[in-house]
């Protein structure tokens, strides 16, 4: 999969324009707050996924101005296609191939890429939240219907929550709890399989890379971990029966504390280094290493899944990382299509032979820069 021609109009900061970046390593280099961040989104934005820094898609669209326009032509499959994204009135609007799509989801599949930003690096310190999300959102690029079963299944846990609180005060309707259950665990049964499923081929992958930063020197585990049984099913009927009389376990509780305490929305990433808890335990260096090989664990999931190697969207990391972890990840992304933002075009002096392209970024103005 790789990136032909990029087009922005009336996106945040951006001035109209085209880029045709290198097949290879483009480095995207500018002082801060010029709009390096906003070309490494506008691309993300092409997966049919919402901003990764969070953003509104009111605050996508250049100030005084009442919609954006983002084009993409890339090479998938052998043959170039091209999504073009519409955002106005709070809302996005897509086309794949000259097609209008209904919803933007409905683009989810068609453009991988993988992006690795500062805020990542609290993927293992924070809490199972933000390492819920990170899974999630890895297996909606694989299979964009994993999009929908979580939809469902926040839907139905925000009914169940609701009917707990109304309990309280309305004892007649303790009956109902019974529906609920049955809803939330067979559809939590779904999530719970994808993720598991997930895990297997990520954890190996993740394991390979953490070894190659430490050389060998420490081993780490990753797993998933189930609020409600065994992690190692993957049957969907076992999944749903544990999840289900775990809930009717837990009704009591669950009233009293007015929200449901079990389920795939509880669930966490365990990571271990030799055998301690790297959240608990780990130094910076270490919890940064395994960010980085979850980042490249990602991407090597989705190449072998969907046989296209991903592009590869690095915001501003690489100044987070010490010279050996540089080396490392610079070393790995050499025979993919990278995009860099940087402050100094310096970073051009440590890529080694191959296609890269320079980008200078000036007050939302993109210059291609020759490489020396």
């Amino acid at each position: 999969m790789t990136v032909k021609e990029l087009s922005f109009e009336n996106y945040r900061n951006l001035e109209n324009n085209s880029i045709f970046p290198s097949d290879g390593i483009n480095v995207i280099y500018g002082d801060n707050a010029q709009g390096k961040t906003n070309m490494l989104e506008c691309l993300w934005l092409f997966t049919g996924g919402r901003s990764f820094r969070g953003s509104k898609e009111s605050e996508l669209v250049r100030f005084d101005n009442d919609y954006a326009r983002i084009r993409l032509k890339f090479e998938s499959r052998e043959r170039e296609q091209e999504i073009k994204i519409m955002i106005k009135g709070g809302k996005k609007y897509a086309e794949l191939n000259d097609v209008k799509k209904s919803y933007i989801s409905q683009i989810v599949g068609s453009f991988c890429c993988v992006v690795f930003s500062p805020d990542h690096l609290t993927l293992i310190k924070n809490g199972p939240e933000e390492r819920r999300k990170f899974i999630d959102a890895a297996i909606c690029q694989i299979k964009p219907s994993y999009s929908a079963i979580l939809s469902k299944y926040q839907k139905i846990l925000t009914e169940r929550n609701a009917l707990l609180k109304d309990i309280k005060y309305h004892s007649e309707l303790m009956d109902m709890l019974e529906i609920w259950d049955d809803r939330l665990s067979a559809q939590g049964a779904l999530v719970s399989r994808e993720r598991i499923l997930y895990m297997k081929d990520f954890s190996e992958y993740c394991a390979e890379y953490y070894d190659g930063i430490s050389k060998g020197s420490e081993k780490i585990n990753i797993s998933y971990r189930l609020s409600y049984g065994d992690e190692t099913v993957t049957d969907i009927c076992v999944l749903k029966e544990k999840l289900c009389k775990k809930l009717v376990m837990c009704q009591q509780n669950d009233i009293y504390q007015g929200y449901t305490g079990a389920g795939p929305h509880r669930d966490d990433i365990s990571v271990m280094i030799d055998g301690k808890n790297a959240r608990s335990f780990g130094s910076q260096g270490q919890q940064r290493s395994l960010v980085l090989s979850m980042k490249l664990a990602e991407a090597s999931v989705l190449r072998y899944e969907n046989g296209e190697q991903p592009v590869i969207l690095l915001d501003d990391v690489l100044s987070e990382l010490d010279m050996k972890r540089q080396d490392y990840l610079l070393n790995e992304l050499s025979q993919k299509q990278v995009f860099i933002t940087c402050c100094e075009s310096e970073i051009m002096a440590k890529l080694k032979e191959g296609k890269k392209a320079l980008f200078y970024i000036n007050s939302g103005t993109v210059m291609p820069s020759p490489v020396k």
